[in-house]
């Protein structure tokens, strides 16, 4: 048997650690490759760890054919959807690949209504009696054309990858304006998606230095980036107060209850933004 393997597919999708690779390695070695590999034609698509192991040590395994690709970009979206299924990937992990997919739908939904657009005929009118159609109507046509459903919204996304659209916001941030290496950082779990983002804003050098120094570094750079927006804010609070001295002051007991309604309003909205992590990650 002829397979065929494009590193642009291999490395298409996030490499298993060398932990989870000799996990499978030993799993391979002791129950076989229970799962067929996944071909087009004699293209590789799923099971790039798996035939480089059998192929190791001489395991036998079996292939199947998926007979709906007709692109590389059918191929693209459906090694995409195959791991955004998979618990294994990180949150990072998975909403990389929900924004790529928009980015593949987005891009073919406008290539093929271009497409339509300079060959669709005026549409005739309809025939009389049970004649049918000779063609396809235009509207028909166009929507066969254009799925899958494009992610359009952050919250779109969100639900193709399991989290928060505040998440996916990070993770766009991330992508926009991260160093490599602090992405690198992110991927390998030393950092967190909200201190990645806080750290992307930045300048790059900055943002290097700090991963050259390490994670913890990486934290504090996130922290003192915190701390200075918070400055700001209470300066201008203070400022706001000693230019208006001469303005009647609430009630010690009234301002102590506001105060208190604040701290809980902002410990609720915290509590609610830690309690949909969670459910996303659970789910």
């Amino acid at each position: 048997m002829n397979i065929v393997v494009l590193e642009e597919l291999k490395a298409y999708i996030e490499p298993l650690t060398p932990d989870e690779h000799d996990a499978l390695e030993r799993s391979l070695l002791a129950e076989g490759c229970r799962d067929a590999l996944v071909l087009w034609g004699d293209i590789l698509v799923d099971g790039h760890n798996r035939y480089g192991i059998c192929t190791k040590h001489g395991l036998p395994f079996q292939t199947v054919q998926n007979p709906r690709f007709q692109s590389m970009e059918d191929v693209h979206l459906w090694m995409i959807d195959q791991h955004l299924g998979r618990r294994s990937l990180s949150d990072f992990q998975r909403g990389v690949l929900a924004l790529r997919k928009r980015e593949i739908v987005a891009e073919r939904r406008s290539r093929a209504k271009a497409e339509a657009d300079q060959t669709t005929a005026p549409v005739p009118e309809a025939p009389t009696g049970d004649a049918p159609w000779e063609g396809e109507a235009p509207a028909a046509a166009l929507a066969a054309v254009l799925e899958p459903k494009p992610l359009q919204s952050r919250e779109d996304i969100a639900r193709a990858a399991r989290l928060s659209a505040s998440q996916v916001g990070m993770i766009e941030k991330i992508q926009k304006q991260a160093a490599p290496e602090v992405v690198a950082a992110v991927r390998a779990g030393d950092i967190s998606l909200n201190a990645a983002a806080v750290v992307a804003t930045l300048p790059e050098e900055e943002q290097r230095a700090a991963a050259a120094a390490g994670k913890d570094e990486l934290k504090q750079a996130a922290k003192r980036v915190r701390e200075s927006r918070r400055k700001p804010r209470d300066e201008s609070a203070e400022a706001s107060s000693d230019a208006a001295p001469e303005a009647a002051p609430a009630s010690d007991e009234v301002s102590a209850l506001r105060q208190r309604v604040a701290q809980l309003e902002a410990e609720n909205a915290e509590l609610r933004q830690q309690v949909q992590m969670l459910s996303a990650q659970l789910v």
